[in-house]
């Protein structure tokens, strides 16, 4: 695996860093480790990208729009792995889940951040936590691995500013394990267009196999 980067890909999010972790440059954030990552000495954590569809997303060197400071709701944030970096470098953090067991690990993750909101929630249902997440966030992280993906990121479009960003990873076998990952993507992306343009796509396979990365705008 290559650990060569484009020097016009999009600068990090302020709060992300790469650093060497033996001999290798990779993602970190700072932050109490959650997965048994290596943490180097100054507390940076390194970033696991083959763990984490976002942290994926950014080292193919995607167009993110993070800068860090963002307010953040996160669907998909099962025990904490990736929302974790998130909250290391981001503002208000709502981390849905709707599995009660990675939610008590969630939970544990929560203790030593006090941006993350746990939340056992389904996000195919927003409106059941449209009273906690407040409105106009400004970036809306996703992965579902469920049958209508895109679906959940259009009613969950309420939360999202005018000017905010999804960032979300499609996995291709959640929708239809027989289905050619190509058409299912172009499906996703035909059912997300009712409410955001489309910004880029970047097929994760280096990391995540028959994973799709999409950044949009609400329209």
């Amino acid at each position: 695996m290559s650990d060569d980067h484009s020097a016009d890909s999009p600068a990090l999010p302020t709060g992300v860093d790469r650093r060497s972790f033996d001999g290798r440059m990779r993602l970190s954030t700072r932050g109490g480790p959650v997965y048994g990552e290596p943490v180097d000495s100054d507390g940076w954590r390194a970033w696991d990208a083959g763990r984490s569809k976002l942290g994926a997303m950014l080292e193919l060197g995607m167009d993110t729009g993070l800068v860090g400071g963002e307010t953040v709701l996160y669907l998909g944030a099962a025990s904490g792995t990736t929302v974790s970096h998130v909250a290391d470098f981001a503002g208000a953090t709502y981390a849905v889940e709707f599995a009660p067991r990675p939610v008590r690990d969630l939970v544990g993750v929560a203790e030593a951040r006090d941006n993350l909101f746990p939340l056992l929630k389904d996000a195919r249902d927003p409106d059941s936590y449209a009273h906690v997440v407040e409105s106009g966030v400004d970036c809306l992280i996703m992965d579902v691995a469920t049958r209508g993906q895109a679906d959940v990121a259009v009613s969950n479009r309420q939360f999202l500013a005018d000017d905010g960003r999804l960032l979300m990873a499609v996995k291709a076998r959640s929708e239809d394990v027989t289905a050619d990952p190509d058409e299912v993507f172009a499906d996703v992306l035909s059912a997300l267009e009712s409410a955001y343009e489309i910004i880029e796509t970047e097929r994760l396979d280096r990391f995540h196999a028959d994973h799709l990365g999409i950044v949009a705008r609400p329209k």
